[in-house]
């Protein structure tokens, strides 16, 4: 029986292809991006006036009763704490580092330094509380060298706030729990100035909003440069590709980090552009977050639903077994989001079955795709008809070159949205554009139908991440990796390619516990690695390689061995990135016994020999 797809209005994907000599391809919406403001403060003047009571923020507070801030509160307080920063002297040369959570004294506190040009970066909690040292919270505030530095609780950040002072003893420290000697509610009763209006008239497209931080994955974190314009278009981009934002408030509940652009950019952004409502979920895709967030699932009915692929995977046994939650969470939803990796086919298949179930209808599932350095939309598969994997077709406004590189086309933007390049790194700027003054993102994308542009551009993997064989054949790492974890499904979560300059490819793979449980029929107090041992496990990985391998061509696609990972990989370590996605080169640097277990040197090592891995092979590995 085929279910009628729920009636959402989105946007044209009409595009426009021009073929050149060299083999570039240039891409471009047919549809012209509109008008939008200058910055995005604009949006909350416009707001607070239109709607001020209409909640704009709320977080549970230590009482897990859920605390409202209205867009009329949230103007008033933003230019308070806007003259508070006046008042101790900071200006547009100087900056502003939030180091916590997601909260409403960030959200206030960040738009009043925007309110009057100053630049802020948030920078990652990891950073702050993770069991590795301070070497990257260091390196984020040697280079911001901030006038202020906030944290939301002062005893939890208490150490990577004695470092910020040791670095820069002159900076202003500012916590909002406990109430220290400088309490900021009192901060939010500070009678605004004419000097507040006059510091944000002199704010424009150009001007500084905020220094986002890359997670790192090759190399020390980048400060990416968001200008009010780039941020601004990037929002108008986001509304002619799903027009329904305009014709009904959105309310979000959302737990993604804003020291990341999907979060912070993408998600604040389109509550705040188009007057919605945003609960602050503290919860997240662990397994102690997750309950947090079912918690607030059962209070809060979202119009669009956002989360990384790991996320939606771990919330689909609560909504199997929780009839009342199902009815909640659907009862006026129009739009489920992915972004951040790729969404497995059978995730997706289980979540339009859950949908069906719950309204009788199918919702959609859409993701869009892009950077930090790009707002970060560049591309959106904003249709009905999308599948994993699908990234859709440009923006409106932007103009997208692919450029060949080796057997890939790599995406390259063009548009208002895109940095204008890193913060105090003239170097890493000059070398993230080309000739034409294209960002070069690293990332290759290939058409679905190389006839029909309109039906939209697959991932193709990173182009650093591909490697060749000692044979000199290319392996194509992400498309293999998304192979494994559709075979693999529900079992792995997800997998990391190995074998540059060897004779064959392998595989680390991360495996879900509970999932290896239900297939072996153990208990949940069962632990990690006897449920990886177990022999149901261990055939089923033997299995996964043989049915991988049913389609390969050759030596790039053909997965000869693979290691199963007892530990997850590790966020403290680099392993895995704010938007949830693994972090490649870390987990091969970190684990060199794994790495030493699929290419040994005096012959194959059992599964027995291992201590912390389950491994195995195809029957004619290493012969």
């Amino acid at each position: 029986m085929k279910f009628p797809c729920k009636t959402v209005a989105f946007g044209p994907v009409k595009t426009k292809m021009y073929h050149e000599t060299d083999g570039t391809i240039r891409l471009r919406a047919d549809e012209p991006l509109a008008p939008y403001p200058e910055k995005m403060t604009e949006k909350l003047r416009f707001w607070a006036d239109r709607q001020p009571d209409t909640t704009f923020l709320a977080r549970r507070n230590a009482r897990g009763e859920w605390v409202h801030l209205s867009y009329g509160q949230a103007l008033r307080q933003v230019q308070s704490l806007a003259q508070c920063l006046l008042n101790q002297g900071l200006t547009v040369d100087d900056t502003i580092v939030i180091l916590s959570e997601n909260s409403l004294e960030h959200a206030l506190l960040a738009l009043a330094a925007m309110y009057v040009g100053i630049p802020y970066a948030p920078v990652s909690p990891q950073y702050s509380l993770g069991s590795n040292g301070f070497e990257r919270l260091t390196y984020c505030l040697q280079l911001m060298t901030p006038r202020l530095v906030f944290a939301q609780n002062g005893q939890l950040y208490e150490q990577a706030l004695a470092l910020a002072k040791s670095l820069l003893p002159d900076v202003i420290i500012l916590t909002a729990e406990p109430t220290g000697n400088t309490n900021f509610e009192e901060l939010l009763q500070t009678e605004p100035t004419a000097a507040v209006e006059e510091a944000y008239q002199r704010v424009g497209a150009d001007t500084v909003a905020k220094i986002l931080f890359t997670s790192g994955s090759t190399g020390v974190p980048k400060g990416v440069i968001n200008t009010h314009g780039m941020w601004s278009a990037n929002q108008q981009q986001i509304l002619q590709a799903f027009p329904f934002l305009a014709t009904q408030p959105q309310v979000l509940l959302d737990w993604l980090p804003w020291n990341h652009t999907f979060g912070g950019n993408y998600n604040f952004g389109l509550v705040l552009y188009n007057g919605g409502t945003l609960y602050i979920d503290d919860g997240k895709p662990t397994p102690l977050g997750i309950e947090t967030t079912v918690q607030n699932l059962r209070d809060v009915s979202p119009t669009m639903y956002f989360n990384v692929p790991k996320g939606f995977e771990m919330l689909i046994p609560y909504f199997e077994r929780d009839w009342a939650l199902q009815t909640t969470f659907f009862s006026r939803l129009n739009l489920l989001f992915y972004a951040g990796a790729s969404l497995s086919q059978p995730v997706w298949d289980r979540w339009e079955e859950l949908t069906i179930e719950a309204t009788g209808q199918i919702i959609p599932i859409v993701t869009g795709f892009g950077s930090t350095e790009s707002s970060p939309l560049a591309i959106i598969a904003n249709r009905t008809d999308s599948f994993a994997g699908l990234l859709g077709v440009p923006v409106a406004g932007l103009d997208l070159k692919l450029v060949p590189d080796s057997n890939k086309l790599e995406a390259r933007y063009k548009a208002p949205n895109i940095t204008p390049g890193y913060w105090r790194d003239e170097i890493a700027t000059s070398s993230a554009y080309d000739e034409e003054g294209y960002y070069k993102t690293g990332d290759a994308v290939r058409f679905l139908d190389e006839n029909d542009p309109d039906k939209g551009l697959i991932f193709d993997g990173r182009i650093a991440e591909d490697f060749k064989l000692s044979t000199g054949t290319w392996v194509n790492v992400g498309m293999l990796r998304e192979k494994i974890i559709a075979v693999g499904s529900p079992l792995v979560q997800d997998a990391v390619m190995v074998g540059l300059n060897r004779d064959y490819v392998s595989a680390i793979l991360f495996f879900n516990p509970d999932a290896c449980r239900e297939l072996a029929g153990l208990s949940d107090d069962v632990s990690t690695r006897d449920a990886f041992l177990a022999p149901a496990v261990t055939e089923f990985t033997v299995q996964l390689l043989k049915q991988v391998n049913q389609t390969a061509r050759g030596s790039a696609d053909r997965l000869e061995v693979a290691v199963v990972a007892l530990e997850p990989p590790a966020a403290d370590r680099g392993e895995i990135t704010d938007k949830g996605s693994l972090n490649q080169r870390a987990i091969l640097h970190n684990r060199p016994h794994l790495v030493g277990m699929l290419y040994p040197e005096n012959g194959w090592l059992t599964a027995a020999d291992a201590q912390n891995t389950v491994a195995v092979t195809t029957a004619n590995a290493l012969s």
